[in-house]
């Protein structure tokens, strides 16, 4: 288990991890590398591929932990790692079962929802400006992830209910998290086309968890991508915005939804 964009796993993440392990699984649950209490060698970098290949190495280190059955490893992922996971359900076969929760599908068409199409040509040129300046050793650029005080102030993740969660009551649990990554990150962002794995989850059950107000990974573009996938699959589609996912009403409903998924195909014989 791992979070989404710039989050820390003590942003509800815990709380599923606590859910699952009361159900009887062993749960790694960890930060992304350069955020939270990983390893930071580019603080703030947020980079898909590099995240899918991490969650791929842990799959490896916690099958040869003891007591834990290296054929019986579930994947879980939440909105930016919920994409991830459906890539490695889909591409590494030791993955018997994958929960994608509230998962980005298309990074460039998720993009266009979220950025004002007259910032595009901006956008792509802050990008080049930074890979320029790289080149000559300058460090990289950095974005905030979401507005601090106006919707206007630029950012990666330009929703109210981005700013309401990260400035939110969240802080005082989440200790380690910045209101910072780099502009590439962004870029990478526009550039992760997660969805185009769907197809190929199968025979891997794949649990797709779908907020029916989600403005930050639309919820059309899951479901778009969910009709795609091939059986076995299981649909939950939870009122309510990205975040609402994580609290509330829909954790107490989709929480128990999701361990019973890993159950029956991790745990087939009780």
């Amino acid at each position: 288990m791992a979070h989404g964009f710039s989050a820390t796993k003590e942003m509800f993440l815990d709380d599923f991890a606590e859910l699952f392990c009361a159900e009887g699984f062993d749960v790694l649950a960890y930060d992304n590398r350069n955020l939270g209490a990983s390893d930071s060698p580019v603080p703030g970098e947020v980079d898909p591929w590099q995240q899918v290949r991490d969650y791929r190495d842990a799959i490896t280190w916690f099958g040869q932990q003891p007591g834990v059955d290296a054929a019986r490893i579930g994947v879980w992922g939440s909105s930016y790692s919920g994409a991830h996971v459906l890539i490695v359900a889909a591409i590494d076969r030791r993955v018997r079962c994958v929960v994608a929760q509230v998962p980005l599908i298309t990074g460039l068409g998720n993009g266009r929802r979220l950025v004002r199409s007259d910032h595009w040509a901006g956008l792509r040129a802050a990008f080049d400006a930074d890979r320029r300046a790289r080149l000559t050793g300058a460090a990289p650029a950095t974005i905030p992830v979401a507005y601090a005080d106006s919707p206007d102030e630029p950012c990666a993740l330009p929703t109210q209910d981005t700013h309401d969660f990260f400035f939110g009551p969240i802080r005082e649990r989440a200790t380690t998290w910045r209101n910072e990554v780099t502009l590439r990150s962004v870029e990478m962002f526009t550039e992760y086309e997660p969805g185009a794995y769907v197809s190929r989850i199968s025979p891997t059950p794949l649990m797709m968890v779908v907020a029916d107000d989600d403005v930050l990974t639309p919820c059309d573009l899951a479901l778009e991508a969910y009709e795609r996938a091939l059986e076995p699959k299981e649909l939950l589609l939870l009122p309510g915005g990205h975040f609402d996912a994580y609290v509330g009403d829909a954790f107490a409903v989709s929480g128990p939804r999701q361990a019973a998924w890993f159950r029956r195909h991790l745990c087939p014989d009780g």
